[in-house]
């Protein structure tokens, strides 16, 4: 891949493990311990010792081997489930390749998940044992440890108590003699992992990926993009989440490549300062946090810096542009490296400095944020997917970048379109079906293999454009995807609430406009938007965790079919809606970035 000369460069190693066909996620991470044994694999923060610590492959590997000598010993059968809720860590890693070792199926948890939904998936997916943080999830699992009795086993990772209901720490489990059998041989098109994404109804779908899936979409993803040895990726996604687990964390091992864990996102300034990563698999977030940032240091500074800034970014976007042959070249141009040293480089110092690749995916980038940092220098590259994909689809690339896109589709990926231009999609990576749901199965994925995302999309030059979304879903601006119309028929169980309509697409959080029901609001006397946002709260108990209204708005005008803001069949036409109260909506959002 060419890259532009103020990238930092990173010595031209590439070294990639063969991925055959019938080769497992385990037998891909024991070919990267045999090609480059003495290698960093992994760094993470020592918070005794202050300093990040380094481990090697080699290291790695004997951390895998204790870990499944204890997964051993738990009298499990090949395709046993077993879950993992961790923060981001070595200790994922290692749990989750020991499973796969053993021929297990992995389910991964979110840490801040609702007790109910963590007992509901624990159940559904059938888990034997699970992995823990520490103390705060188990306070959590203790209020629904008599709702999961499939749980045979709790590890807890941070020391402390073990505690009763078969709760054992990670060092006490791991440190137990085992059996020193070789790992359990599994086919590359055997189950790895169930992960549960939220559809249209109240209750998350179990998607089943196979070794092979998420494996084929690694190997398509590493056509596009040459990853090296010496990268450094900073994996602050939460690894419960597909796009961070096949980019960030797989990806890597097919590659070589160092991953660095982050503490915690209030420490990732911090962090990205001292790691220095040269490749980030990010969500539009993160550009949105520093993006504010950016904006409201200039918003302090003098109006000679200001119109630097726009000088700079002015010329930056000019140059990419025309590097990518969509524009002219400019004398303009010949002043880049000084307008780059007195005004980018300083505020990509924030990012470490040396970062030559940006994907961004999970929900959709605003145009504005990608136009200021593509313009500043810093490559960033907007892709598509969701998990039943395991979950790359298309992304940019270095050299063919529209940040209007979604990107080109990944080597090896057939598009189509269906009925109301819906974006199709049929290869090696797209999922086996839902577990324990056949019906919904059928709904997404036909008898020939193609899946329907549920996205409206158009292909132009090569490139995927996204028009709209049939299915109503909201992509929050970290990736988690809630159902509104579920969520709202909730709501409206409430007397007080006569309307309502959640928004938060490509947001840090949900929101609601409410109009109320004007008897019931007398009755109540003074109602105010706090209270009634913990009116839709106690509605909203039965979702997911990160499916809750934060912040709610109260519009007097009732919505009706006269005023276009209803259907013939008093369906919310939601553009319509945030249209006429997009002044309510920027108040919700006001000093939260989109």
């Amino acid at each position: 891949m060419s890259h532009t000369a103020e990238q930092v460069v990173c010595p031209r190693s590439l070294q990639y493990v063969a991925i055959e066909k019938d080769d497992s996620i385990a037998d891909c991470f024991a070919k990267r311990v045999a090609l480059s044994p003495d290698a960093i694999a992994y760094r993470d923060f020592d918070a005794v010792a202050g300093s990040w610590r380094d481990l090697t492959w080699s290291e790695a590997a004997q951390h895998v081997a204790r870990l499944r000598k204890a997964l051993a010993r738990e009298s499990l059968a090949h395709g046993d489930r077993v879950a993992i809720m961790l923060r981001n860590g070595r200790d994922w890693v290692f749990f989750d390749q020991a499973a796969f070792a053993e021929g297990l199926v992995v389910v991964p948890l979110y840490v801040d998940d609702r007790p109910d939904n963590i007992a509901y998936i624990l159940n559904d997916s059938g888990c034997r044992v699970l992995l823990v943080e520490g103390e705060e999830h188990l306070k959590k699992l203790a209020e629904i440890r008599d709702q999961i009795p499939g749980v045979k086993r709790i590890v807890r990772a941070k020391a402390g108590a073990g505690g009763d209901g078969g709760i054992v720490t990670l060092a006490d489990w791991a440190a137990e003699a085992g059996s020193d059998a070789p790992p359990v041989k599994t086919p590359g098109d055997a189950l790895a992992t169930i992960v549960y994404t939220s559809g249209t109804t109240g209750r998350p779908k179990g998607v089943m990926l196979s070794h092979q899936n998420i494996l084929q979409d690694v190997k398509a993803a590493l056509a596009v993009y040459d990853v090296y040895r010496d990268d450094i990726f900073l994996s602050f996604l939460p690894l419960s989440h597909m796009l961070e687990r096949t980019a960030g964390y797989y990806l890597t091992v097919a590659a070589g490549a160092t991953v660095a864990f982050a503490r915690s996102i209030p420490q990732l300034a911090e962090d990205f300062k001292s790691v220095k990563p040269t490749v980030i698999v990010s969500v539009p977030r993160i550009f949105e946090r520093l993006h504010g940032a950016i904006h409201a240091t200039l918003d302090a500074a003098s109006k000679g810096k200001r119109h630097l800034f726009e000088i700079a970014h002015r010329v930056g976007w000019d140059l990419f542009e025309w590097r990518q042959k969509r524009g002219a070249w400019r004398m303009s141009f010949i002043a880049w490296p000084l307008l780059r040293a007195l005004v980018a480089a300083k505020l990509l110092e924030r990012l470490g400095g040396r970062l030559r690749l940006c994907i961004s995916g999970g929900a959709a980038l605003n145009p504005q944020i990608a136009h200021t940092f593509i313009g500043l220098g810093l490559p960033i590259c907007q892709g598509y997917g969701l998990t039943e994909a395991s979950p790359v689809v298309s992304v940019n690339h270095l050299d063919r970048n529209d940040p209007a896109s979604i990107g080109i589709p990944l080597p090896g990926i057939e598009i189509a379109f269906g009925e109301n231009n819906a974006l199709l999609v049929r290869g090696p990576n797209v999922m086996l079906g839902y577990w324990n749901n056949p019906e919904a199965t059928a709904k997404v994925k036909s008898a020939s293999g193609w899946l329907d995302t549920g996205d409206q999309a158009r292909l132009h030059d090569g490139f995927l454009y996204i028009t709209g979304r049939i299915k109503e879903i909201i992509v929050l601006g970290n990736g988690e995807k809630v159902p509104p119309v579920d969520m709202e028929l909730a709501v409206l169980l409430d007397p007080l609430i006569e309307q309502v309509m959640i928004i938060g697409e490509g947001k840090p959080y949900l929101a609601a406009l409410v109009v109320l029901d004007k008897a019931e609001a007398a009755k109540a006397g003074n109602v105010t938007e706090k209270m009634l946002a913990g009116r839709i709260a106690a509605q909203l108990k039965s979702f997911p965790g990160y499916a809750q209204v934060r912040r709610v708005a109260i519009v007097d005008e009732p919505w009706t079919v006269d005023d276009g803001l209803l259907t013939p069949t008093l369906k919310l036409k939601r553009s319509p809606i945030v249209e006429r109260f997009k002044d309510r909506v920027e108040e919700l959002y006001k000093g939260h970035g989109k």
